[in-house]
């Protein structure tokens, strides 16, 4: 492992590579963007010989308030490549549940007004809870463990300007460095730069977006002996508040309308600690902490997609292809499945020299739906939460009708919990793929209609799941009824 670090080491430095007037770089894959789905990409790639380029415009990996959460689906991944045990070495903290209080005291699932949202602790899985952990600490392991294979090369500081297009395939990019402009040459091109991708600008596919009804600012407050662990929230006097456990603080998302955050600031940081100790009367002192705005990052909440993830010779994955918002931190996980099911994909086709449109087509396939279903989730949650009127300072806070429907309240945890911690179809590395899994990839294999419209395949996978499982319980049913 000396070697693996001492690599990564020397590539988070800028980039000093080829100048612009000697031959081009040649890779077989070039990924734009080490976030979580590029970097996990580059590392199952490497894991299957396939040479490798990673290149991240930052000098480092070190960004406040990104996406920390390990969901146990990613987990699992994580195992099934003898890393997940490792990574626990890294000091971390864990959330088995998602619990809100109110300010009122109503209660649904438990005493003193807290209900459970989410409920992870059930599922059938070696890690049943939500692992917190730096991103920057995530990247920098997985970069690690990439960088042991000599195939696998990551460039920090290195700008992606303009995609290499010849024919209408595109063959690469061209990228600025500390040292000046760089042609990079490749038979894939992948774009997991981001919701603000670059890569997806330049290849002109424009994605199609929504505007939820809320923004975010994330601070630290912090922790006390005597805090609870875990993960959670407070919601009440118009604001809702997450709290995450990040064992000496607690990393804190304070929930805000759509565009109100320009008459926040205005009515400054003292209106800001009073809102936050309406709700969460026991920080009345830590709040103080708070002594600048620079302190606080806004994020501006969205979601979106792209009708078409690729194009010859180029896909995008992560939140280059779909955006999602921070209702269940799914966002990383979903990149990490994206980033799965390209490499499962793709690592034969890039290791025999040709990956075809249909290939591409076919990441697309079995990913569109589960993000898109999500996405729908969430939106549908966010509208339900925003008629109870919410963000009204005067009324007292309501949960959703469906929350107070007592046949559903019973089993919405274990369902969120379900949902959030293992996605809608729980992706896993080659050789670990499941039922419901391989059945929606052979549908997706299928020539015609069917491969052409991911929406009808994964409803195709569903229907044939229900029906076999249909049959299974009736087989129960009735061996039940005979006696021998």
């Amino acid at each position: 492992m000396v070697g693996a670090h001492a690599r990564v080491a020397a590539s988070l430095a800028p980039a000093t590579v080829a100048h612009p007037e000697d031959e081009a770089q040649q890779t077989t894959c070039c990924i734009v963007g080490a976030g979580a789905a590029g970097a996990m990409l580059a590392l199952l790639l490497a894991r299957q010989g396939v040479p490798v380029v990673l290149l991240e415009k930052h000098l480092d990996f070190e960004r406040q308030f990104r996406g920390d959460s390990l969901h146990p689906s990613v987990m699992e991944v994580l195992d099934e490549i003898s890393l997940a045990d490792r990574l626990l070495q890294l000091p971390h903290t864990k959330g088995e549940r998602f619990s809100l209080q109110t300010e009122n005291g109503i209660n649904l699932q438990a005493k003193n007004g807290v209900f459970i949202v989410a409920d992870f602790s059930h599922l059938k899985t070696k890690y049943p809870y939500i692992t917190l952990l730096p991103q920057s600490e995530f990247l920098q392991f997985i970069t690690s463990e990439a960088a042991r294979y000599p195939n696998f090369q990551l460039i920090m500081g290195a700008n992606v300007r303009e995609l290499i297009e010849e024919e209408g395939v595109v063959r690469g990019v061209r990228y600025e460095a500390a040292d000046g402009w760089h042609d990079l040459r490749a038979l894939l091109t992948v774009g997991a730069d981001g919701r603000s991708s670059r890569v997806r600008q330049a290849a002109g596919i424009t994605p199609v977006k929504t505007s939820p009804p809320m923004d975010v600012l994330w601070f630290r407050l912090p922790r006390e002996p005597g805090d609870p662990k875990g993960i959670g929230g407070r919601v009440g006097r118009g604001h809702i508040l997450a709290l995450l456990d990040r064992s000496d603080y607690w990393q804190a998302g304070y929930v805000i309308p759509k565009g109100s955050y320009q008459q926040l600031r205005e009515a400054g940081l003292d209106a800001l600690r009073r809102s936050i100790t309406a709700i969460v009367p026991e920080f009345a002192r830590r709040v103080g902490a708070l002594t600048d705005w620079n302190q606080i990052a806004f994020l501006s909440v969205e979601s979106s997609y792209v009708p078409c993830w690729y194009r010859p010779g180029l896909l995008l994955i992560g939140d280059a292809a779909h955006v999602m918002t921070p209702i269940g931190g799914v966002g990383i996980n979903y990149a990490i499945q994206d980033a799965v099911v390209a490499a499962n994909v793709l690592a034969g086709p890039l290791k025999q020299g040709n990956v075809s449109i249909d290939d591409l087509a076919m990441v697309q396939c079995q990913r569109e739906w589960p993000t898109r279903i999500i996405q729908a989730g969430q939106n549908l949650l966010q509208q339900q939460i925003l008629a109870t009127g919410v963000f009204e300072p005067d009324k007292p806070f309501t949960p959703p009708f469906f929350l107070q429907m007592r046949g559903i309240r019973s089993l919405f945890p274990r369902f969120m919990g379900r949902l959030i911690g293992m996605g809608v179809i729980p992706v896993h590395v080659q050789g670990y793929t499941g039922a419901l899994e391989t059945l929606l990839a052979a549908i997706c294999r299928l020539r015609g209609p069917v491969r052409r419209h991911p929406l009808l395949a994964f409803s195709a996978a569903l229907a044939i799941a229900a029906f076999v499982l249909a049959i299974g319980a009736t087989i129960r049913r009735t061996a039940g009824r005979i006696r021998i």
